[in-house]
């Protein structure tokens, strides 16, 4: 009776291998997916330093000049003349967050520190970072929970990949207009000294990276899908096969 029910079993696992090995090649992620999760990992640390620090644009530190640096939310001076005192003895000296309530004229010189091109590429920079962040989320329940065989994991996928691109293309635009703008000659003193810091170059970075992101993950959407349906048609084609015998 046992080697009646080991052949039984012999041959029952020898009419299972389409399912056996479609399992086993149902992959937690492929390539892409792997990939995109260290790319993401890059676009999100280089997005993040970049919104956070003051070197957008930096002034040559040898020269005698009114700027030192600045980001999207601090600005540092050296000795920025207040336009507003007809006096000529106000000065703004070191850094401050360009929305400082506190520093007497500060909030005067406001429309200087922040023209509309700034206001822009703060605005859509910001998006850019809660894109990142919201895909944060989405990237963390993809490595540790999700998995193919979950109904929803595909979708899961396809809205990280949506939303990073989202991100990747915000943030393209506020380094677009910052690039075009930044440096013009109507706007911070010796432009001439000036030139775009590390902090830009990393939002250049990230931007880049994060389209690069969004491309892997919607790959990896495509693959998912592949894998599934041809999951389907083996578990269809065993059915049938079960169904003749």
């Amino acid at each position: 009776m046992q080697k009646i029910s080991q052949i039984s079993r012999e041959d029952s696992q020898e009419n299972l291998p389409a399912i056996v090995q479609t399992s086993v090649n149902m992959k937690r992620r492929t390539v892409a997916g792997s990939t995109g999760i260290g790319f993401f990992v890059l676009a999100f640390g280089f997005i993040a330093i970049a919104f956070a620090t003051p070197n957008w644009l930096v002034s040559d530190y040898r020269l005698p000049g009114q700027l030192e640096r600045l980001g999207l939310w601090v600005h540092c001076f050296r000795s920025l003349p207040d336009v507003n005192d007809d006096s000529r003895r106000r000065f703004f000296v070191g850094c401050r967050w360009v929305y400082d309530p506190f520093t007497t004229g500060y909030d005067e010189i406001r429309g200087f520190l922040l023209p509309g091109f700034m206001i822009a590429t703060q605005f859509f920079f910001t998006l850019s970072f809660i894109a990142m962040l919201i895909s944060a989320i989405g990237v963390l329940v993809f490595v540790l929970c999700a998995g193919p065989d979950q109904k929803h994991f595909i979708t899961l996928i396809r809205i990280i990949g949506y939303v990073i691109l989202a991100g990747g293309i915000c943030a393209s635009i506020a380094v677009i207009l910052f690039a075009s703008l930044g440096n013009r000659n109507d706007w911070m003193p010796e432009h001439a000294n000036n030139w775009f810091g590390w902090s830009f170059v990393l939002a250049c970075i990230g931007a880049v990276l994060a389209l690069v992101t969004a491309t892997l993950f919607l790959t990896e959407v495509h693959v998912q899908l592949r894998k599934r349906r041809y999951f389907k048609e083996s578990q269809t084609k065993f059915e049938m096969m079960h169904a003749s015998q």
